[in-house]
């Protein structure tokens, strides 16, 4: 996995695996294996999906990259405790599924959390077959 800085302040964790690196051949299957692995997980709560591109091509005036082909977000919490309310501004979490032409690409922020972003990463890189 690469991290990057989007926008100079988000840090951005990102996967990229070619479409035949993986049993699954869409956004939609990648996302429904996350969904799997948030509703396994002990302490980690399914939320949603988001259908990211599917929002933004409705939208009058909109751009998409040409070689972006579908983008949905699993949204979802790992949230076992509350220390502070600066938590709010940090949860829940999202991993985005991006799908081109011959990849997908796994992207998610940092969690606060070390012991869970580690969990992000290896469910994304258990993705590669």
């Amino acid at each position: 996995m690469k991290q990057s800085t989007f926008k100079e302040k988000y840090p951005v964790w990102t996967l990229e695996l070619n479409k035949d690196e993986v049993k699954q051949t869409s956004a939609a299957e990648i996302v429904e294996y996350f969904k799997e692995r948030i509703e396994a997980h002990p302490i980690a709560k399914f939320i949603a999906i988001f259908k990211h591109y599917e929002h933004t091509s409705s939208l009058p005036e909109h751009h998409i990259a040409p070689e972006i082909k579908d983008i949905e977000n699993v949204i979802f919490c790992f949230g076992k405790e509350i220390p502070t309310t600066k938590v709010a501004a940090v949860r829940p979490r999202s991993i985005g599924v991006c799908e081109l032409e011959d990849k997908f690409v796994i992207e998610f922020m940092e969690a606060p959390n070390e012991t869970l972003h580690k969990v992000m990463q290896n469910w994304a890189k258990e993705l590669k077959v």
